[in-house]
């Protein structure tokens, strides 16, 4: 028992580690706003300008001097790599110049690709500009920073900047080697002269300077990371913040007009009432007045029911815009639509991936639309069936949910009239539920669509923005 809660209490520490370098969503409009800036607007045009450099640096037959045969030969790999990065860096251009016509997954790769490309080719160029003691270190580190700030997802991030650290050890080991066999082949045309002239042991190199070098790397890849994180946290809370502030009066402007509304139609309604009563029991002659007067009664109590459901909206005055994560609400809609009493021979089966962006609204319009798919399927399946809930990230930043059951599926003749307010094929059914869904859905500017074949169920599919404003209409 000491030892589970031992692992259990470090579980808890390590998840908390973890935790804090938990990185927001990647934000596709900012991720694209960087990648502009850093890579379209500056990288680009620095690549230009250090072009004719490199090319006159490395296929300058004078500019090396005399080399030996096997520097001779790194040379020319290193040559035909360099007309490699730059058609590579040229097709790169071509679709930074385009980045608005492709999609963000392409341009993440494209951008990862771009990073691991230079990389390589500067770890290629350091091994003739002096290895571990290279000027060209310095550079390694600006390719930490900028990978820091154009790669969007932690971890790709982190792996692509391990990369960064690692080829700057294996060139400059590289390097060193390289002037080994050098001294060995001059040692061989030389045997007179005392070994080790002019020779570099790797051995004797200063493993401490190295260390701190490679450590310097480390740390800044650590430090970028955090950095990245608290921007990228700040400006959640700032975005968050301010849509929390304009939905919350978005809610207060509908619960206000709500109100009125209800609080201007249920007066008239109840003195119709009151009239219709005292009429019908003056009334005493003929049933057909009376019935006329039973009809009417009828429908005010009717339309003051509709007036009454339309005075809960006036309870959004009341509510709190908040962070809901898609896991909780699910687990919630499910436990009001299949209470674990009730007897319901329905199983669930769940698809949900833990990292969605969380959505931003009010708690009860997300239970509400949840809620009602839940139910919807379950009266379509009666007391036995299966339910199958999957989510997904879509493209603008949006999430994904789909409820697909195992009933008798919806007629093709009338899937077309679901949304209609009223309709209902259920014997006992109320005709809002699925009315209720897509209001709601569309209010906060998210949609929602049905698939379904008769004999093999019905599947609904609500698309919600996890960053948009109301749209109350």
């Amino acid at each position: 028992m000491t030892e589970a809660t031992s692992l259990d209490a470090l579980r808890q520490r390590w998840g908390a580690v973890l935790e804090v370098f938990k990185a927001p969503p990647p934000d596709p409009l900012l991720f694209r706003q960087r990648v502009r800036f850093v890579e379209r607007n500056i990288g680009v045009w620095v690549k230009l300008v250090l072009a004719p450099v490199i090319y006159w640096y490395l296929f300058n037959p004078n500019a090396f001097g005399a080399l030996s045969v096997p520097r001779e030969d790194v040379l020319g790999y290193l040559r035909t790599f360099t007309l490699m990065m730059t058609a590579a860096n040229i097709g790169a251009g071509i679709l930074l110049w385009g980045m608005d016509e492709i999609s963000t997954p392409f341009l993440e790769r494209v951008v990862s690709a771009i990073s691991l490309v230079d990389t390589a080719f500067l770890a290629a160029v350091t091994l003739f500009c002096g290895g571990f003691d290279s000027i060209l270190y310095w550079v390694f580190l600006g390719l930490v920073i900028r990978n820091a700030a154009i790669i969007p997802r932690t971890e790709i991030q982190v792996l692509v900047n391990l990369f960064v650290c690692a080829l700057y050890v294996l060139s400059g080991v590289l390097e060193l080697r390289l002037t080994q066999v050098e001294n060995q082949v001059l040692d061989s045309y030389t045997p007179h002269l005392e070994s080790g002239l002019g020779s570099i042991d790797p051995a004797t190199e200063p493993f401490e300077s190295l260390m701190l070098r490679v450590l310097l790397l480390l740390l800044m890849t650590l430090v970028c990371l955090g950095l990245r994180i608290l921007i990228d946290r700040q400006r959640q809370r700032e975005a968050e913040a301010q849509e929390f502030a304009l939905k919350q009066e978005q809610l207060e402007a509908a619960g206000r007009l709500a109100a009125e509304i209800a609080h201007q139609l249920k007066n008239p309604l109840g003195i119709i009432n009151n009239a219709a009563y005292t009429l019908q029991k003056t009334v005493r002659e003929g049933k057909t007045i009376t019935q006329q007067i039973s009809i009417i009664r009828e429908e005010v109590a009717r339309s003051d029911r509709i007036i009454t459901d339309l005075m809960g909206y006036a309870r959004l005055v009341e509510g709190r815009v908040e962070r809901v994560t898609l896991p909780e609400i699910i687990d919630q809609a499910l436990a009001v639509a299949l209470p674990p009493g009730a007897g319901f021979d329905i199983r669930v089966h769940r698809d949900i991936p833990p990292a969605l962006p969380v959505l931003l609204g009010q708690r009860g319009h997300f239970l509400e639309i949840f809620t009602n798919l839940f139910v919807n399927a379950r009266e379509a399946m009666g007391t036995q069936g299966e339910i199958w809930i999957s989510a997904r990230p879509a493209p603008d930043y949006a999430v994904q949910v789909s409820v697909r059951d195992s009933g008798p599926g919806i007629p093709a003749d009338v899937i077309g009239r679901i949304w209609e307010s009223y309709f209902t094929t259920k014997d006992r059914g109320t005709g809002l539920g699925l009315t209720i869904v897509k209001h709601t859905s569309e209010m906060y500017g998210g949609r929602v669509r049905v698939e379904s074949e008769a004999g093999k169920g019905a599947t609904f599919t609500v698309t919600l923005p996890a960053r948009t404003l109301m749209r109350l209409r």
